[in-house]
C-alpha cells in the first residue's frame, strides 16, 4: 500500500501519528519512518478518509479529536487498536467481568 502526502497550506487540520497507530498498523509505522509523525489535512473528514485507507482487517486506526485542554499544537490523533470491544491479548477478562456487576 503506497500513501502520498498532500499538505497544505493554512491550518487545516493537524493530525499525529501516535505509537498505538504504528503498533496496529505496520503501514503506518512505514509513514511515520519517511514522511513523520505529524500530518495536515484540508479538513477533517479527509483525515478520517485516509485512516479508513490505512485501516485493514487487522490493522484498525481512527482519528481521535484532541481533548480541549490538550496543549500540544494539534487537531486530533491517528490512533489504533481494536475498537470492536473484545479483550486484549493477556487481558484479565475474569476480573473484567466481575467489575461488570457493579
Amino acid at each position: 500500500m503506497e500513501f502520498v502526502a498532500t499538505l497544505v497550506t493554512g491550518s487545516g487540520y493537524v493530525v499525529e501519528i501516535k505509537p498505538s497507530a504504528r503498533r496496529s498498523c505496520p503501514a503506518v509505522g512505514t509513514w511515520v519512518n519517511t514522511q513523520g509523525s505529524v500530518r495536515r489535512f484540508e479538513t477533517k473528514p479527509l483525515a478520517r478518509a485516509w485512516a479508513r485507507t490505512v485501516s485493514g482487517p487487522h490493522a484498525t486506526v481512527w482519528i481521535q479529536d484532541a481533548a480541549p485542554t490538550d496543549d500540544r499544537d494539534v487537531d486530533g490523533y491517528l490512533v489504533g487498536g481494536d475498537r470492536r470491544g473484545r479483550p486484549r491479548a493477556g487481558g484479565d477478562t475474569a476480573a473484567q467481568a466481575e467489575l461488570a456487576r457493579y
